[in-house]
Parts: C-alpha cells; structure tokens; sequence
C-alpha cells in the first residue's frame, strides 16, 4: 500500500453534471492544489469554501520542468482539510461537471506528483489511519449502495460504531478472559489458578448468547440488505404468475391457461414501505414427467427452502389442498386467487386448514385485495425487525467470522467442563480473538483487505 503518496480522483459519478468534486489525500495535498489555484487566493484557509480560479499549462510549457500554469480552466471552490476523511491532509476542489474540466483538472493534478487513486483507496487510508475500523469503512460501501430506507438505516448505524462498540466490548471480554488463564500458564509450577472457573463459566455463557443472537439475526439483516426473499407457490395454473405480474405492475412473467408454463424460478425486486422484497415466482408444485418442468419444480423447493416469507397461491374455482411442502418455520399468506370468478363459497375459506387465519381473498386479474396482501407482507417483516436499537448482522463475511468465534468458544467451555489444561484452552480462546479481529481490521492481510476495498468505487 502506497499511503506515502498523494492521490487524486473524481469522487462524483462519472459523466456530464452541475458540478463535480475531485479529491486530492496526502501528504502533498495542499501543495499540488494551490500551483494550479488563483495567486490572490492560493492559500487555502482550513475548513474554509475558498472560490477561485484553475489553471492548467499549456502543451508547450510542459515540455521539462518549471513550466507555470497560465490557462484558466474553470472557476471552482476548493476546501482545505488538515485532517480530512482519510485523515491526512485532503483538498476537495468542487468544479462544473463538464467531462473535459474534470480530466484536464486530474491530468494537471497528476502532472503536478499526484497519483490516480484506486477504487476503495480513500476509505481503506481512512482505515489504516485509524479513522474508521474495517466494520465501519465496509458500511461505508453498504451506504453509497442503499437503495432504500431499511438499507440506509442498517449501513448508517454500523457506520457511526454502533455495531463496532458492540464488537469491541466482545472482545475486551475476551481479552479478560485470555489475559487470567495466561496468567496462570506464568506461575505453571506453582499450580495456581488465578481465573475463578464459575466465573469464566457465567462469562463464557453470556458471551456465546451475544453471539448466538448476532448470528441470529443475520437473516434477517442479509434479507434487508439484498431483498427480502419471497417465493409464489402453488399448484400449476392458480395464478402464481398474474399475481407477481399485478404486483410488480408489469407482464414480467409469462401468463398462460395450460399448467407448466413456469419451467423455471423467476426473480424480480419490488420496494415496498421503504423495504425490498425479491420475488421468486416458481414453478407449480405436481409431479411431472417432463425432464424440463422437474428440474423447475426443485427449484421450487430450494427457492421455498432459502425464502423469508412463502405467498401460497390457491385457485378458488378447485377445491383446497394443503401444499405440498413443509412450512412450519417459514411465514406464510395464503392467496386464493381468482375471487372475480363465480366459485361455490365452500371453496372459497379452507376451514380445516391451519394457513386459515393468513389467508386474503384476491382477483390477480381485477387487483382486488392487492393493498392487503401488501399491507400483510410488509406487516410479516417488520414483526421480525427488532423494534429497539439492536445489532442486525448484514454482511457475509462478518457472519462467517462471528460462527467461528462461537465454535471456538464453545470448545472452550467444553474444555473447563473436562478440566482441559489452562494452556489448550488459552488456544481456543486466541483462536476466537483472532476471527473477532478479522471484523473490525485488528487482524487483517493485504488480500483481506484487497477484497474489501476492489468494490468500492473510484474516489471513496
């Protein structure tokens, strides 16, 4: 990593605008700045908007050194920071956004010592400068992605270190806990114990629910973050594909009177009241000769399997059938779809089913009972939300991370249980400092972080 040198790039999005801002980081910052700004305003006051003027070379004089910059190029507003986001010295320069001002700014800017910056190169400066831990620089990235109100709440709180407070009293805990029986491994021939096991016992018990509830709540935080994943199932033709088509308000899928139609799982997302909802429209669920329409209809299953919240869709005009399919952990509404059409009121309400109270009586064709069947899907997440100012689990890595700390801990209450010595359960609990690490960048590689920061974009 080249933190030694100043970078430079475009941090607005690439193309024609209003205005755009390009940043400067780095130890030579301000110096490479002022050669190209107005003489009677060349000294950036920090934290002050200072309006001025660019300059850029002429071809001619580039040739050799200590040519001067003479052109004006734009007027622009430059912003000094001794200690900006990267936490070294930043200048933002703020010019319109004509495509050819803001790469003859950048070439002048490089020409003058400045190197392009990589994508993610700003924030991961922040973070080996201190300013940020890794959970919070990812955020970060979570923030500049969200499309929604539930995703920006999640990438806001972990950004201000909600969720990087929670992770460090974890560790301090550990830290508690390793630093009592490394004691006892220094006075080994003493046969002491300095750690009360009750005590490491009770600790251990709290930390492994902490993180059992973190862990917990990765599906749901994963289901905010991408979408909310919904599978449509139902027998063939009851309506399945109508009904993500009134849904969604588009003919995305195809509609058709013979059965198999649907071969395959479709996907579309759909904001709902500030939440993304991932539709799995599937194929209907019978058994099939056809070679095609079984390898669809597994897709179903996997797709109801993998799924948040099941719509079944049942066609009034037949009579009702349980589906085929175990649902006991998932949240489901049962559609009987098809209510424009004239059916025997007894097909209509499946009294000896228990989906029974879920149920919404729908037309896909007329839009009927759409609003409730949205006031309802929205209802079934937001009764999985936490309603306080609790931790929700959002990104992979990090999941991955925090199982490998249970387990790791888990080994070490295994241990106190079959009187392990202090020594072998000292490596376990290294082990989980280490994974907790990992998150927050106390533990980090070059290629950990190389995979981070490769998918932010250029400029932040």
């Amino acid at each position: 990593m080249r933190t030694k040198e100043t970078i430079v790039a475009i941090s607005t999005p690439h193309g024609v605008g209003g205005i755009a801002v390009a940043r400067l980081s780095g130890p030579d910052a301000l110096s490479i700045a002022e050669k190209h700004l107005s003489p009677l305003t060349s000294h950036l006051s920090p934290r002050h908007a200072t309006y001025c003027t660019f300059f850029i070379s002429s071809p001619e004089t580039r040739v050799g050194e200590g040519y001067d910059n003479t052109i004006p190029l734009d007027d622009v507003v430059a912003v000094f920071f001794p200690k900006g986001y990267t936490g070294e010295p930043t200048v933002e320069i703020s010019c319109h956004g004509s495509l050819y001002v803001q790469q003859a700014l950048l070439q002048a800017l490089v020409d003058d010592g400045a190197r392009l910056a990589e994508p993610g190169e700003f924030t991961q400066r922040a973070f080996l400068n201190g300013r940020l831990d890794l959970s919070q620089a990812e955020a970060v990235a979570d923030l500049i992605d969200s499309v929604t109100p539930a995703q920006h709440r999640l990438a806001v709180s972990q950004l201000r270190g909600g969720y990087a407070q929670n992770l460090k009293d974890l560790r301090q805990q550990l830290l508690d806990l390793t630093s009592l029986l490394e004691l006892e491994l220094d006075f080994s021939q003493e046969d002491v114990e300095f750690a009360d096991r009750t005590q490491l016992r009770n600790l251990l018990s709290s930390l492994i629910t902490q993180l059992s509830t973190l862990i917990a709540s990765f599906k749901m935080g994963n289901a905010l973050k991408r979408g909310v994943p919904v599978a449509i199932i139902g027998a063939p033709n009851a309506g399945k594909s109508s009904l993500l088509n009134a849904l969604l308000g588009d003919d995305r899928a195809i509609v058709s009177d013979v059965p198999g139609t649907t071969r395959d799982t479709i996907e579309e997302l759909f904001v709902l009241d500030g939440i993304t909802f991932r539709f799995i429209d599937t194929a209907g669920l019978r058994h099939s000769d056809d070679i095609v329409e079984a390898m669809g209809i597994e897709r179903s299953r996997k797709a109801v399997a993998d799924a948040h919240l099941v719509i079944f869709v049942h066609d009034v005009t037949t009579p009702w059938h349980e589906p085929a399919l175990d649902l006991s952990d998932k949240k489901v509404l049962v559609v009987l779809n098809k209510s424009d059409l004239p059916t025997h009121s007894s097909l209509i309400t499946p009294h000896s089913s228990p989906l029974t109270p879920h149920s919404i009586l729908l037309s896909a064709k007329t839009g009927k009972g759409l609003d409730a069947l949205r006031t309802a899907m929205v209802e079934a997440v937001k009764s999985d939300m936490p309603q306080d100012d609790s931790i929700l689990l959002t990104n992979a890595r990090h999941y991955e991370a925090m199982c490998r700390v249970k387990e790791a801990l888990l080994h070490v209450s295994e241990g106190l249980d079959g009187g392990m010595p202090s020594d072998l359960v000292a490596v376990d609990l290294r082990d989980a400092l280490y994974h907790l690490g990992t998150i927050t960048g106390e533990v980090s590689s070059d290629e950990v972080l190389g995979n981070i920061f490769s998918r932010f974009c250029i400029g932040k």
